[in-house]
């Protein structure tokens, strides 16, 4: 991997971003947590994805999803939003991002994690030793939020089904929840960024794993640090999958 050698863009950049708003539970800052592998002994929580209880047709494809999606109006976001934010990346990803919801970039764009968060996602990604087409990129709510807020859970709720068909379609290996809003779709209400990053939990035979959302990365710069560790995480984990027959 040469993600040693890229992270220094990612760690030393400055910047704020407008959207979404940092929470404090994303802020936090813990004592420095050591990377574990992803040795079976070391996960923590296995356990199935939440149901999604939805009524969505047979799809086959993540392009018969965005179809669908893009004709959603299941709940009140669709209404003061400009477009869907549907997704993107490689369709047969092993590594996949989540994050909370499009802002205003996003909103404009229809692509996912286009504004100043998401550029330091992409540098993110490339301290990884990866491109952003190497990976999959999502949202719990596929629609603006209005004010960037964070999601109502009837609105999260609304968007599950397509978010769960996502990830059923990709089928990757390993999930990164950046931030509160997708660790607790995705992990359960009791997680959140500080207490459950560091770590590895199991889902549905997928490896998941919390991180601070790029935005908050932007505001509190000092938690790049731990944000590190953690990607230091989950490229391990992807190397040892690289290794392991079958994978």
């Amino acid at each position: 991997m040469r993600g040693g050698q890229l992270a220094f863009p990612f760690f030393t950049s400055p910047g704020a971003d407008p959207a979404p708003a940092a929470r404090p539970e994303d802020l936090s800052v813990p004592a420095p947590a050591k990377p574990s592998k992803a040795a079976p002994s070391e996960l923590r929580g296995t356990a199935p994805l939440p149901a999604s209880g939805d009524a969505l047709p047979p799809v086959r494809s993540l392009e018969e999803l965005a179809r669908i999606a893009l004709a959603c109006n299941g709940c009140r976001l669709r209404a003061g939003c400009r477009q869907v934010v549907f997704g993107e990346g490689n369709p047969q990803a092993r590594l996949m991002f989540v994050g909370e919801g499009p802002g205003e970039q996003e909103d404009l764009q229809g692509r996912p994690f286009v504004g100043r968060a998401g550029q330091l996602l992409d540098r993110m990604i490339a301290a990884m030793g990866l491109a952003r087409s190497d990976v999959y990129i999502a949202n719990v709510v596929k629609c603006r939020p209005p004010n960037n807020r964070a999601p109502e859970l009837d609105e999260a709720d609304a968007c599950w089904p397509f978010l769960r068909r996502q990830i059923e379609l990709v089928d990757p290996r390993i999930i990164v929840c950046l931030g509160a809003v997708a660790a607790r779709r995705l992990l359960g209400p009791g997680f959140g960024v500080t207490k459950s990053r560091g770590r590895f939990y199991e889902r549905d035979g997928r490896l998941l794993t919390v991180t601070f959302h790029p935005a908050a990365l932007l505001r509190f710069p000092a938690q790049k640090k731990l944000a590190w560790e953690d990607l230091k995480m989950v490229m391990r984990a992807l190397e040892d999958l690289r290794s392991s027959p079958g994978a």
